[in-house]
């Protein structure tokens, strides 16, 4: 008795469809070799224009006009292919400044090189030669004279319609979302100028770039869990960098007096739209200088990004208009909460007021008394914080390496910038008192010790540095990918990093 086969199903059908796409692009290649077009033989291409150049160029140039004779070379990825009957094609190729129309006939080509134009796929690389016209629709195009075929894509690119819309796919290839999406070319094209002029802009103002270690004996200046690894040849355990905070203040003690360090950093926790393991920080000290006059940085140097990427003085978030007119919002850490939780200053410095907060917030019980106070800001201030706004005087309890504020010790000289309801950056005048310093890692060692992972082990050698004397100094920590989010309206750290961190795939093979 004959049965008939089960039906396809959908990942079945995808499957054979994507392996009738492969085979007929190795035919293509084949019949490119045998025009004598080897794809994978070619080793240079000698470029002399671009396609966003041209469009400025001859952005007057008419349909109606007499087309320019000079003759330029291009080359990029064929993202669209138009046949025109049996004598002429219509292309897109794409470079790294955009977009430009080919148009390619036999009679202007020749036939075997037309032949050969006709066997490329969609996604191929290529390079073309020839001059520039307006057609009748009114697009810019280059008129084909010769072309060589430079890549060949063996694998299909998503469907144009459809696009690459599965998330998990579009991180963990992200070569595949850079050729598919524009957006993402412009993200990522825009956090490099973006990088460029931090350091520009340090760098006007005196500042030297400076290069910490990585791999550190002790992970320290910050609350966080490190990595751990282990260094084979003098077999110790080593830690990745949580911050480049103490090595730097080491320098302002060596009398670098201006430092900054654009690095990674490493954090061994969980993963949210503004957190991921490996991250880019900007920190800056100035010898001299008083968490006030960090303020003033910090708020020309925000105010100039924005004026950057061209909105003036507002920015668009998330469809919100934030104002970054000069001076910021300012508001003082218990004012806040006070202000948006109706909670007073003498209970929240008290551990155990601040344990009760926490449970009338209906949130979890934490581990110290500064654990409590982050989570109670979180809840009760963040979320009010859209416009860029200073928030200042912190308590002295979460903030461990911060100078106390005169005549007030509960808080210290620090502030954080919160815009679009997440912190931005985060400044104080640095403590710079050794015999303080000690008595705050010894009551840091003391939380460790009951259970807190993400406090740090003290690092006495940089207690040993003060000693040495440091001159009164103001740090500041810039979250750099937060800062791209903010300016490119991107909602998710992971759309602003190239390489986000990915659980491996269950099941992976050479196409995958």
């Amino acid at each position: 008795m004959n049965r008939e086969p089960p039906p396809e199903s959908s990942a079945q059908k995808l499957g054979r469809r994507e392996s009738e796409l492969r085979a007929a692009r190795r035919a293509n290649l084949a019949a490119l070799r045998r025009l004598g077009y080897d794809p994978f033989a070619v080793t240079r291409f000698d470029v002399s224009a671009h396609a966003a150049e041209l469009s400025a160029r001859y952005a007057g140039l008419a349909a109606d006009a007499d087309p320019p004779q000079e003759r330029y070379a291009l080359a990029g990825r064929l993202m669209a292919i138009r046949k025109m009957g049996k004598k002429a094609i219509w292309s897109d190729l794409w470079d790294r400044s955009g977009r430009l129309q080919l148009y390619v006939r036999e009679d202007v080509l020749g036939a075997q090189a037309f032949a050969a134009f006709d066997a490329v796929d969609v996604g191929d690389i290529v390079g073309v030669g020839g001059t520039v016209f307006r057609s009748q629709k009114g697009e810019l195009t280059l008129r084909v004279f010769s072309f060589e075929v430079l890549a060949k894509a063996l694998a299909p690119l998503p469907d144009k319609w459809q696009g690459l819309v599965d998330v998990e796919k579009r991180y963990r290839r992200r070569y595949l979302d850079l050729i598919v999406n524009e957006e993402v070319r412009r993200t990522f094209v825009l956090r490099s100028r973006i990088l460029a002029e931090l350091r520009r802009f340090c760098d006007e103002r005196g500042f030297l770039e400076c290069e910490t270690p990585t791999l550190l004996h002790l992970a320290g200046g910050a609350l966080a869990r490190p990595f751990r690894t282990h260094h084979n040849a003098l077999d110790i355990e080593l830690d990745l960098r949580i911050a480049t905070e103490l090595n730097l203040k080491r320098l302002i003690v060596g009398g670098l007096e201006r430092v900054y360090e654009i690095g990674r950093i490493f954090r061994n926790e969980g993963i949210d739209r503004t957190h991921n393991p490996e991250f880019t920080m900007l920190e800056l000290y100035a010898a001299y200088w008083s968490v006030n006059e960090m303020m003033e940085f910090n708020e020309e140097l925000f105010a100039h990004l924005v004026s950057l990427v061209g909105k003036g003085e507002q920015l668009e978030f998330g469809g919100r208009l934030l104002s970054f007119k000069r001076p910021f919002k300012r508001i003082a850490y218990f004012e806040a909460l006070q202000r948006f939780g109706g909670l007073e200053r003498s209970r929240l410095l008290d551990p155990a007021g601040a344990a009760e907060v926490l449970t009338e917030l209906g949130l979890p019980p934490s581990q110290t008394h500064g654990q409590a106070l982050d989570k109670i800001f979180e809840r009760v201030a963040e979320p009010h914080l859209v416009d860029p706004t200073f928030v200042y005087d912190y308590p002295v309890v979460i903030s461990p390496l911060a100078k106390r504020k005169a005549g007030d010790p509960d808080v210290v000289d620090r502030y954080e910038l919160f815009g679009a309801n997440v912190e931005l950056s985060n400044a104080f005048t640095e403590l710079n008192d050794p015999d303080d310093q000690r008595a705050r890692f010894e009551a840091q060692a003391l939380e460790r010790t009951s259970g807190d992972t993400e406090v740090p082990p003290p690092d006495w050698d940089f207690v040993a540095a003060l000693e040495y004397g440091m001159p009164p100094t103001a740090g500041i920590g810039i979250g750099v990918d937060r800062l791209v989010m903010l300016l490119t309206d991107q909602h998710s750290i992971q759309d602003v990093l190239l390489f986000p961190l990915q659980r491996p795939p269950s099941h992976q093979t050479h196409s995958d």
